[in-house]
Order: structure tokens, then C-alpha cells, then sequence
């Protein structure tokens, strides 16, 4: 009976004792008749009001976690992360940093020509223009070529998406993919992921536009038979020209690939499977996402989504056991980098990513330096109380008003940099308030004619002028990464030399065209904010 629970916690905050306990006592009945019915979309809007983001509290650095300093500590100082999530070692210089959005599209086209067994990709949407057709196009090619060569084609492509996105308009993922789909039905797979809050009541009466705010497939993950890029960016034109994201390219990386190839599967096979005739269906046996029972199909589908994670935790400890017995030294030889995938999706029960972030920046103490990015800042109260109350040096980097990716949106949608203006100076003025300025800077990232959408973190040890770990990935960091999409990152930590000097680079790249907030920033004539966005901010926080 959770459900009952956050509408008390919600009316208890808004309105009088008296009050809320009518609310209390209506939910109650509600609720009972729902389960007794097996169901009801009466109360289904309660997504549009989720509890609050739980208050900070403090969590105590566990005894050895940290404290390791320079490169020689660094598999005792981050294998703690190994006890969470599979632990796969690879060669550092197999990692590859891409810069720009044009070095990623042409990876991604390449990379799709010349695959001889799977392709998959999962994305929040795939946009229609001509760029995104070309990529459609590459996938046609090695398609095309792999019936030609063979009586039994060798090639798989799975394309995992978001439903509610890749629905939108009459022209839409969908369409761009059905010939694909009509052409080649044994080798190609779409999967349209729908969240279960959406359903009933709310999924009639929000519009088109705005249902992907109540929880998306957010997943960006690209593979190409053995090698992976891991990014936070879409399938879009914009993606691939002047929106600013980040992106890295793990080559000949077979575990890592086959477990990313296995969670897009299984979240895939959770997923609505859209048909030549551009029908939907749910694979047999598995429970509607909407139509169904939310809870059954949340179980079902964190039950199919943790056998991919678990295995793979089990048998990696396994092998890493079996290799630390031979060599102990993480650098010695060529594997001198771990890879640590991260997965978030709360509306399933899986909070793995969650978990690991919370532990890094508990333990980023005094001898650490943190720089985070993300294009929508707006840590959830958990990860703003352990920023402003840990030890470590804080160089944050979010997008200005004018490169925000919904700056000069039609209707409410054109209020959101407006929104997030009010964010940064709410932070801003607690940083100031706890005395904190010298520890914890605010960026804003510049460019005309370009927007940003890069997020993740740099983490620096004591004395070390080249990031030892970073975060890549989908997750913002913010309410809706936590609580509301699915998401998957990946923490890489590495002694390779050249690999920490391309993420010192990256960082360097962004931050270079940034500038530092100061009380006067928020002084400005554009940095001025109307009453009525500041008082729906808080809907806009758990929402965009």
C-alpha cells in the first residue's frame, strides 16, 4: 500500500490537518476498492504527484573506502564498486574519447557498414531527417549485405527506443524504421519501451507532447558486433551537428558489449515489439506495461532486467578472482582499466546507479577534486546534500540559459531556462550561504549557435592533474534520472596514462568555454525570472 502513503506525505504538506485527513480516508477507500478490483485509473494520476525528493541525510565515509592517493591505490581506492556491479577489465588503450557530434555520427555510420553479427541500438528516440535516414540507410546496407553473402544471414540489428518519443507525430521513429522492419522481419528487432506510471486516467488526459515527462527509456547505448559507444546523446540531427554531448568508444571490448547487448534485450523483451504493419505487441507471457498490472509487470520486468546484471556480477567476480590469484597489481600487463556499468531504473526497483553515486561523492573527501557536469543541473536533494556537505573541491558545470536545449520553445516548454536559472541561483546562494565558495564553483557553459547536453564527472585524487574515474552516460543527475527513467552509465577507472590525458582533454574542451558564476551573473537583465515560473520550478524540477 505504498501508493495511499505518498498522497498522505503529498496533502500533509499542502493542506491542514483536518483536511488531509479527509484525503487520507478517501485514498484509503479508493485504494482498497483498486485492489479488490484489480485495478482502477482513478488514482493513476498519482505519478503527476510524487513525493518529494527525500531530505539529504548524512552518510558516513566507510572505514578504507578512501584515502588512497595517487595512481598506486587506485585498484584498493575503487574496488568497492566491484561488490555492486559487474567488473570488467580492459585494455586502456582500447578506449577511445570522442569530442564532437560529427566524430560521433561518422562512428556510428562506419561502425553499422562494416558489423557482420549485431547491431544494436537503444536511444530515447531516433529522429526523421535526412541525417537519421542515413543511419537507417547504413543499417539497410549491412543487411542487405549480409543476405547476400550468406543463405542465413549472420546480422541481428535490435533497436530499443522509448514508445511515448518514438511515437510523436505522424512521421516519427516509427515510420522511419517499418521498412527496415517489412524487409527484413528475421534479423531486425524494435522494441518501444512504455513506462507502467503511465496508464489509465493519465495516459488520456496528458497531452502527446508532455507524456515522456512522466518516464522515458533514456538509455543511450551503441554497438557494433565487439565494440560499444556509451554516450548521452540521442539519434537526432541536432546530436550530430551542434548540441554538445559527450561520447566514448569502447573497441574490441567483447564482455562489456555482450553485457550491454544483453540489458538492451532484456529490457527489449519487457518492452511493446512493433510489428511490419506498424501494430504493437507484448512478447507471450509477459505483462502489459499499461494494460496490465503495474506491480506484476514491474516484478517481471526487474526480475528479467537483474538476471542480465547478477549473472554477469557473479561471473565476473569469478574471473577477476581467478586473475587477481596470478597478478595482483591491477596495472601490470595490459588491463590496466576497469569498467563498471551502472544501471537506474527506480519505477522497477533497480537503483544501482544510484547507489554507486552516492557512495563516490560520500567518499570524495578533502584530497579529491570533483568536476560534474550536466546540460539540466539539478541534483536531486540527496546528491546536493553530500556536494555541499562532503570534503572534496566542486567544479560544476551546467548549460547557460541561451544553449539550455529548450530556450526558445513555444508555450510552457519556453519557461523551463527560465526554471533552471532559478535552480542555479537557489544553489548558488546555499553555496554562499554554508561559506562554501572557495570549495564549490559554478560553471556556465557558452557557445552561439550550439546547445549542451553533456553530463558525468571527472574524479581527481590528491595531487593529480589527470582524472582518474569518470561517469558517461544518460543520467542528469537530477530528480527524473532517479526516479523516473531508466538510465545506464558506466564508470571507467583507469591507470592508463594516455587514456587519463584524452579525459583531461575532454574536460578541459567543455570547461574552456564556460565561464564561473558570481552573485552578479544572476544580476543580468536575462537572468531576470517571473513569479510564476519561480512557483512552478518544483514541478518543472521533477518533471524535465
Amino acid at each position: 500500500m505504498a501508493a495511499p502513503m505518498s498522497w498522505r506525505r503529498l496533502v500533509h504538506s499542502v493542506y491542514s490537518p483536518a483536511i488531509s485527513g479527509v484525503f487520507t480516508r478517501v485514498s484509503d477507500r479508493l485504494f482498497r476498492a483498486r485492489d479488490r478490483r484489480g485495478g482502477s485509473s482513478v488514482l493513476l494520476l498519482a505519478p503527476l504527484l510524487a513525493e518529494a525528493d527525500p531530505a539529504p541525510c548524512r552518510v558516513d565515509r566507510p572505514t578504507g573506502s578512501a584515502g588512497a592517493q595517487g595512481t598506486d591505490g587506485l585498484c584498493t581506492h575503487f574496488r568497492w564498486m566491484a561488490e555492486h556491479v559487474p567488473a570488467f577489465r580492459v585494455p586502456g588503450t582500447h578506449i577511445h574519447i570522442l569530442t564532437s557530434p560529427d566524430q560521433f555520427y561518422q562512428a556510428m555510420k562506419a561502425r553499422i557498414k562494416t558489423a557482420k553479427r549485431r547491431v544494436v541500438m537503444a536511444s530515447l528516440y531516433l529522429g526523421t531527417g535526412q541525417l537519421e535516414q542515413e543511419l537507417v540507410d547504413c543499417m539497410e546496407e549491412a543487411l542487405q549485405r549480409s543476405q547476400d553473402n550468406s543463405h542465413s544471414p549472420d546480422l541481428k540489428v535490435s533497436v530499443l527506443l522509448d514508445y511515448t518519443r518514438g511515437s510523436r507525430g505522424q512521421i516519427n521513429s516509427r515510420t522511419m524504421l517499418l521498412p527496415l522492419l517489412q524487409r527484413f522481419a528475421s534479423q531486425m528487432r524494435v522494441s518501444l519501451y512504455h513506462t507502467p506510471d503511465l496508464r489509465g486516467l493519465l495516459r488520456l488526459l496528458v497531452p502527446q507532447r508532455f507524456n515522456e515527462t512522466i518516464g522515458v527509456q533514456h538509455i543511450k547505448v551503441y554497438l557494433f558486433d565487439d565494440s560499444i559507444i556509451i554516450s548521452g546523446a540521442n539519434l537526432s540531427d541536432s546530436y550530430f551537428t551542434n548540441r554538445q554531448d559527450r561520447y566514448v568508444l569502447l573497441e574490441n571490448c567483447r564482455e562489456v558489449a555482450d553485457f550491454f547487448s544483453d540489458l538492451v534485450e532484456a529490457v527489449g523483451d519487457v518492452s511493446l515489439q512493433l510489428q511490419p504493419d506498424d501494430s504493437v505487441t507484448m512478447l507471450e507471457g509477459m505483462v502489459h506495461p499499461y494494460k496490465g498490472n503495474r506491480q506484476d509487470f514491474s516484478t517481471a520486468a526487474r526480475k528479467r532486467i537483474m538476471e542480465v546484471v547478477n549473472t554477469a556480477h557473479t561471473r565476473q567476480r569469478l574471473l577477476n578472482r581467478s586473475e587477481d590469484s596470478e597478478d595482483e597489481a591491477m596495472s601490470e600487463g595490459e588491463e590496466d582499466t576497469w569498467v563498471f556499468p551502472l544501471v537506474q531504473m527506480k519505477p522497477l526497483g533497480i537503483q544501482v546507479d544510484e547507489q554507486v553515486t552516492q557512495r563516490l561523492l560520500t567518499d570524495a573527501g578533502p584530497d579529491s577534486t570533483v568536476f560534474l557536469t550536466s546540460g539540466y543541473f539539478n541534483l536531486t536533494r540527496a546528491y546536493m546534500g553530500l556536494v555541499l556537505g562532503a570534503g572534496a573541491s566542486y567544479r560544476i558545470l551546467t548549460a547557460s540559459p541561451e544553449v539550455n536545449g529548450f530556450f526558445g520553445a513555444k508555450g510552457v516548454a519556453g519557461a523551463i531556462p527560465a526554471a533552471y536559472i532559478h535552480i542555479a541561483r537557489q544553489f548558488y546562494n546555499q553555496v554562499c550561504q554554508l561559506g562554501q565558495q572557495e570549495r564549490v564553483h559554478l560553471h556556465e557553459y557558452h557557445r552561439p549557435q550550439w546547445t549542451f547536453h553533456a553530463k558525468g564527472l571527472w574524479y581527481y585524487l590528491q595531487g593529480q592533474d589527470r582524472p582518474c574515474l569518470t561517469l558517461i552516460g544518460s543520467p542528469n543527475f537530477g530528480y527524473r534520472s532517479v526516479h523516473r527513467d531508466l538510465e545506464a552509465q558506466i564508470a571507467i577507472v583507469t591507470e592508463n596514462e594516455e587514456l587519463q590525458s584524452q579525459l583531461q582533454e575532454e574536460q578541459e574542451m567543455l570547461y574552456q568555454r564556460s565561464t564561473e558564476v558570481s552573485s552578479s551573473t544572476f544580476e543580468q537583465p536575462d537572468r531576470h525570472v517571473k513569479l510564476w515560473v519561480k512557483l512552478v520550478t518544483p514541478l518543472i524540477k521533477n518533471f524535465f
